[in-house]
């Protein structure tokens, strides 16, 4: 567990390696109006692949960006050109932002050789690294034996559960959002929080880009009150920054926690399910 996080010259010396693969991982909230595969046309580390986690998905899903089926995931990543035993690199073009949830998405799947680029595209290119423009130009087809780790992934009946016997639910999105003193951003879901949650903001282990050290992480769960001796599962709005959380859990040398993949669209979307605000 730990040293996901992989520096931009480990991956420049890599990137001719034929058992290493980059994926491009970009997502961002409809309201900053950029377009993550427009933005890959124009730059893009060499060689790297397209992961849009809308569309790598459950496509009947009413939720955005869940989890695809093995099935689904395994065609689009042979797609890719990428097998569950390659060293898989994934960045995103904030820095440290979606890039985690695509590495959660093959973790969960049953890659092991999977990191983040620490820093992203933004201190690729500070750097002067290399880039290159156009579409993705995948290697040959692959073919990606997926096996979905179930133990991985929180559902809602999972969360009621998780209430129940006192698992520790860490939502990742900002405070106000929290205590349910702003509006959702997606229209039809409540504000608030899940029962007895705990509250870190996954901006506030970042800082240019690049997760915290870890003297600062581990500042930012103790403050919480997260103790990692007990069951940790990590949610945010969408399943997106829950993942920066289960990385920093994970760079911590603790185990993968559950991340809730319908998080608080689901829940809060629901209005059966019990929520808190304050």
């Amino acid at each position: 567990m730990g040293g996901f996080l992989v520096s931009t010259d480990w991956l420049a010396e890599r990137l001719a390696d034929p058992d290493t693969v980059v994926v491009d991982g970009s997502w961002y909230m409809p309201k900053t109006g950029r377009d993550p595969d427009a933005e890959f046309r124009a730059a893009h580390i060499p060689g790297a692949v397209r992961f849009n986690i809308d569309e790598i998905a459950d496509r009947t899903s009413d939720l955005p960006h869940t989890l695809a089926s093995p099935d689904a995931f395994a065609a689009e990543a042979g797609r890719l050109g990428i097998s569950e035993a390659m060293t898989i690199v994934v960045y995103d073009g904030a820095g440290l932002f979606s890039a985690p949830r695509v590495w959660w998405n093959f973790r969960v799947m049953g890659a092991r050789k999977v990191h983040v680029l620490d820093g992203g595209f933004p201190k690729w290119q500070a750097e002067g690294k290399p880039v290159e423009a156009g579409p993705a130009k995948p290697r040959a087809a692959k073919t990606f034996h997926a096996r979905l780790n179930w133990l991985a992934v929180a559902s809602k009946a999972s969360i009621m559960t998780a209430i129940e016997d006192g698992t520790q639910i860490v939502d990742a999105r900002s405070p106000a959002r929290f205590r349910g003193e702003e509006p959702e951003p997606r229209s039809g879901v409540q504000p608030g929080h899940i029962p007895g949650s705990r509250n870190i903001h996954y901006a506030s282990i970042i800082e240019d880009g690049r997760l915290k050290d870890k003297a600062a992480l581990r500042a930012a769960f103790d403050e919480a009150g997260v103790d990692f001796d007990k069951p940790v599962l990590t949610t945010c709005g969408s399943g997106v920054s829950a993942a920066i959380l289960a990385l920093a859990v994970e760079e911590l040398g603790h185990q993968l926690p559950r991340l809730y993949d319908g998080s608080w669209t689901e829940w809060g979307g629901d209005p059966e399910t019990p929520k808190e605000t304050g």
